[in-house]
C-alpha cells in the first residue's frame, strides 16, 4: 500500500486517542525518572492496549542510575568554586607567599587542575555521552519494553519504531526562559566560556614564572584571579542548572514519540494492514535522560540481530513532535558528533514529502543527543524525526511539558511521516 491510499480517519483517531493516553499516563502514573516505577508502570499500560493488536511484547531489563548522567555538575560546579575562592583567600592571605617564583605560583596550579579536571568531566559526559561517573554510582533496575508486529510471509526487513518514556529532570535555566528571552545558551557560554578562559589564564601564568613574558605576563600574574572569579561566579549557575527534585511532565519530549511508536503498530492494525515481508517493531524504552541508557543497552543486545543477519534492519527514532515549522529529519546527533545513516535519513525525509510535510529538511542536535545516537554508535542503521524550536523550545525540560500545551496538528504531521516510512519501506 502507498501513503496516499492509507486512510486519514485512522491517522486522526490515533492522533486523538494518542493525546487522551498522554493526558492520562501524566495524570495517573506521575514524574516519571528514568528507571522508576513510574516508568514502568506507564510501559506496563501500554503493553495491555498493544497486547491486543501485536504478536508478541515483552520487556527487557538492564541497569543504570539515573542521576550519574548529570549530578557531575554539581561536583563540578563545588570543586571549581572552591578552588578559586579558597585559592584566593589562601593567597591574600599571605600562605603562598614565598612557594614557587611567586605568590600566585601555586594558586595557579591548583585552579588550572580543578579547571581542566572539570571540563574534561563535561566533556566526557555531555559531548561524548561517556558513562564517565557511573562507577560512583548504584545501579538500579531499568526496562525497555518492545512490541512486535510480523507480516504475512517471510521476516526479511524489521523496521524500528522508538520513542522514551522517561521524563527529564528540570533545568532551570529553561524553567525561568520564556519564548523570546532564552537563557540557556547565554549561561551556559558563560559557564563553559570562563572555564576555558581560566584554563588558558591559569597556564600562562605559569609560563610566566618561567619565562619573561614582559607586560604580557605581568597581566596574567596580577589579574588572573579577577577572570577566576568570574569562573567562580559562572560555577554558581551551573550549580543550580538540573532541579533533581522536579522531573518535567514530559508530554512533548517524549510521550509524543512514544505513542508515534505505539500508534504506528496501531494504525495498521486499524486500517486492516499486513505488511508482506516487514516486521514492525515498537520499542519504548527506557534512560534516554540519564544519557541514552536504554538505548545502548537495547543496542549492544540487539546489535548481531540488527547488523549480522540477512534480515535489513533500520530504526526511526521519534522525539518530540510539538514546534509547528521544525518537523526535520536529524542526520547528524549527539551535538554532531555523530551522524546518523545518510541513506535512512533521506529515505525519512522523501516519505515525509510524500505524506505532505513539504518543508521538512535534514537536520542536526547540535545540543544534547537523541536515542539514534546510540543506534548510529553501535553500527546500527537509524535517524530521528522530531519537531522541536532547537532555541530550546521554551518547554523543553521544564514543568511546562504538559498535556496542555500538546500540538494536534504537528503530532499528525509526525504520525503520517512515521506510517509512510513503514509502508515505503516494505514497498523497496
Amino acid at each position: 500500500m502507498k501513503f496516499n491510499e492509507f486512510p486519514q480517519a485512522v491517522v486522526n483517531e490515533n492522533v486523538d486517542w494518542s493525546i487522551r493516553e498522554i493526558t492520562n499516563v501524566i495524570k495517573r502514573y506521575g514524574p516519571r525518572e528514568s528507571g522508576n516505577e513510574n516508568c514502568l508502570a506507564a510501559q506496563k499500560h501500554i503493553k495491555k492496549e498493544m497486547d491486543t493488536f501485536c504478536d508478541e511484547t515483552g520487556f527487557e531489563g538492564y541497569q543504570m542510575n539515573p542521576k550519574a548522567f548529570l549530578h557531575f555538575t554539581k561536583t563540578v560546579s563545588v570543586a571549581t568554586f572552591l578552588a578559586i575562592v579558597v585559592c584566593m583567600l589562601l593567597t591574600f592571605l599571605g600562605v603562598f607567599e614565598n612557594v614557587g617564583k611567586f605568590d600566585f605560583f601555586l594558586p595557579q596550579i591548583i585552579v588550572g587542575a580543578v579547571v581542566i579536571c572539570s571540563l574534561f568531566v563535561a566533556g566526557m559526559q555531555l559531548t561524548l555521552y561517556k558513562p564517565f561517573c557511573d562507577i560512583f554510582y548504584k545501579k538500579k533496575d531499568a526496562n525497555n519494553f518492545y512490541a512486535k508486529r510480523a507480516p504475512r510471509g517471510e521476516v526479511k526487513k524489521r523496521i524500528v519504531i522508538c520513542g522514551h518514556v522517561d521524563a527529564a529532570y528540570e533545568w532551570r535555566h529553561t524553567r525561568y526562559s520564556t519564548k523570546k528571552v532564552h537563557l540557556m545558551f547565554p549561561l551556559m557560554a558563560l559557564t563553559i566560556g570562563s572555564m576555558i578562559l581560566s584554563a588558558v589564564i591559569a597556564i600562562l601564568s605559569i609560563v610566566a614564572a618561567f619565562a619573561d613574558m614582559g607586560a604580557f605576563g605581568d597581566f596574567m600574574t596580577d589579574y588572573s584571579f579577577l577572570i577566576h572569579g568570574i569562573t567562580a561566579l559562572a560555577m554558581v549557575t551551573l550549580f543550580f542548572y538540573v532541579d533533581f527534585k522536579t522531573i518535567a511532565p514530559g508530554a512533548n519530549d517524549n510521550l509524543t514519540g512514544t505513542y508515534a511508536a505505539v500508534s504506528a503498530l496501531r494504525m495498521l492494525d486499524m486500517a486492516g494492514i499486513e505488511l508482506e515481508n516487514t516486521e514492525v517493531v515498537a520499542l519504548i524504552t527506557d534512560g534516554e535522560e540519564a544519557g541514552l541508557k536504554g538505548t545502548k543497552a537495547w543496542a549492544k543486545a540487539h546489535k548481531e540481530e540488527y547488523v549480522n543477519s540477512d534480515v535489513k534492519t533500520a530504526v526511526l527514532c521519534v522525539d518530540t513532535l510539538a514546534d509547528e515549522g521544525y518537523l526535520n529529519v536529524y542526520s547528524k546527533d549527539m551535538n554532531s558528533l555523530v551522524k546518523n545513516d545518510k541513506a535512512f535519513s533521506e529515505f525519512v525525509l522523501e516519505a515525509g514529502k510524500e505524506a505532505g510535510a513539504e518543508d521538512m529538511k535534514m537536520a542536526s542536535v547540535f545540543m544534547g543527543a537523541s536515542d539514534a545516537a546510540a543506534f548510529s554508535q553501535a553500527g546500527i542503521t537509524a535517524t530521528t524525526l522530531a519537531a522541536m524550536d532547537p532555541a530550546p523550545a521554551y518547554y523543553y525540560h521544564n514543568s511546562r511539558d504538559n498535556y496542555d500545551i500538546l500540538n494536534p496538528e504537528v503530532i499528525k504531521k509526525g504520525f503520517n511521516t512515521v506510517i509512510a516510512t513503514i509502508l515505503k519501506f516494505d514497498e523497496e
